[in-house]
């Protein structure tokens, strides 16, 4: 049994991962495109194959992963069954896939090869874990704005036009990282 997670508290994690870890600024996303792009890339064939996995389940699905990177950090457990669906777990997946050694196998044996993260450290994790923390918050704030302005699909619609040119069509998961020095 985890701890349970109430609306309110789903609703504030975005929140509480900012205060903790900072944000990007909005113009100054070109810096971290090293994990936007594989995170931006995953996520849309997910939602080329699966279109019900769009712009308002990635707006659950940030929270979630967050949650997960929280869980991490302090090897707590959360109870999250009430705000997942099978929709929003495709997304979560993908996310995860872009930059977490604990769902990305080939991520973890390659950090294991270069040996420069423990990852049972949880200051080492929370370094580690600090590009993909900000780059979900500005996601977040990027779903927010691309709905106002192009619909409750806006995001997609955004970064299909943007980055969909340049992706295969095919369902592998890709992944960065900034390595840290040891």
């Amino acid at each position: 049994m985890g701890i349970k997670i109430s609306q309110y508290q789903f609703d504030k994690i975005c929140q509480q991962m900012e205060r903790e870890f900072g944000k990007i600024k909005k113009g100054e996303e070109e810096k971290h495109t090293g994990m936007l792009f594989p995170m931006e890339g995953n996520l849309l064939k997910v939602y080329w194959q699966y279109p019900a996995s769009n712009s308002r389940r990635l707006s659950e699905a940030i929270p979630l992963a967050l949650f997960q990177i929280k869980s991490y950090l302090t090897r707590e457990t959360y109870e999250l069954d009430v705000f997942q669906s099978e929709d929003n777990q495709r997304l979560v997946h993908a996310l995860l896939m872009a930059f977490d050694p604990f769902t990305n196998e080939e991520l973890r044996k390659q950090l294991e090869q270069r040996d420069v993260i423990d990852l049972s450290n949880r200051e080492e994790l929370r370094a580690f874990y600090k590009e993909a923390v900000i780059c979900l918050l500005r996601m977040r704030d990027s779903v927010q704005s691309w709905g106002k302005r192009m619909g409750s699909n806006g995001y997609f619609d955004f970064i299909e036009s943007t980055i969909g040119a340049t992706l295969p069509r095919d369902q592998e998961m890709k992944y960065g990282v900034l390595l840290p020095k040891k």
